[in-house]
């Protein structure tokens, strides 16, 4: 094992904490952090009791990391608020705070890595041609699932729910938000699989066979 294999998801896990834990520190609104937050309370926990009988590839550790700083910030000032969100509009003369289309692009391209490891180590579908393609489709299915977990919270907590919806006003924005995760999905495909490749463990002994009477014989020349 690479030192930095045995380094770096350690180093994550006490940033991610420690961020997690200053995000909760005086929030915008605490029903906000914690709807916001919840991702990482149950993803932290499930990642470090599955890791030795999955553990992750370093490339997915520092993603998700990345993607639970995005999510620990935006619970903490609440997506409308956050200071980077603010930054960006007044630079680029935007009409809202564009933070949660940030969010909503890395709940696409981090989520694409993490399906895709876990169909290639758990799955017959290591080489196959249909493995982006329901990457993709997973992925927009938990956009439209987040997208269904914002209308209940919306029907559940009335105006007191503003601040997760995030919407700023935009009667679009359910739209906008599962178009930026389908774009996020299909760029992190685009750019990491072949990274993503080296560092996933080798396949199997005869993987190759399987996939081989799967698909059927390759064509002759």
């Amino acid at each position: 094992m690479s030192r930095a294999r045995r380094l770096v998801p350690p180093a994550l896990l006490v940033l991610v904490l420690a961020a997690l834990v200053a995000s909760g520190i005086r929030p915008y609104d605490r029903l906000t952090w914690l709807l916001e937050t919840v991702w990482v309370l149950v993803g932290v926990p499930l990642v470090l009791v599955t890791w030795r009988r999955f553990p992750l590839t370093t490339l997915l550790c520092c993603l998700l990391a990345a993607h639970a700083l995005i999510l620990v910030v935006g619970g903490h000032y609440s997506y409308a608020r956050t200071p980077l969100g603010d930054w960006a509009r007044e630079a680029f003369h935007l009409s809202r705070n564009p933070y949660d289309r940030l969010g909503h692009f890395a709940q696409g391209f981090v989520p694409a890595i993490l399906v895709r490891e876990i169909l290639i180590r758990r799955s017959p579908l290591r080489g196959s041609r249909w493995l982006a393609p329901l990457v993709v489709c997973a992925c927009l299915a938990f956009s439209a699932l987040f997208e269904m977990i914002e209308w209940w919270a919306a029907l559940a907590g009335g105006s007191a729910a503003d601040d997760f919806l995030a919407t700023q006003g935009d009667v679009w924005d359910t739209q906008w938000d599962m178009f930026l995760a389908l774009v996020g999905a299909i760029t992190s495909l685009a750019l990491l699989s072949r990274l993503h490749d080296r560092q996933l463990p080798a396949a199997p002994p005869g993987a190759a066979d399987v996939r081989a009477a799967r698909t059927g014989p390759s064509p002759k020349p």
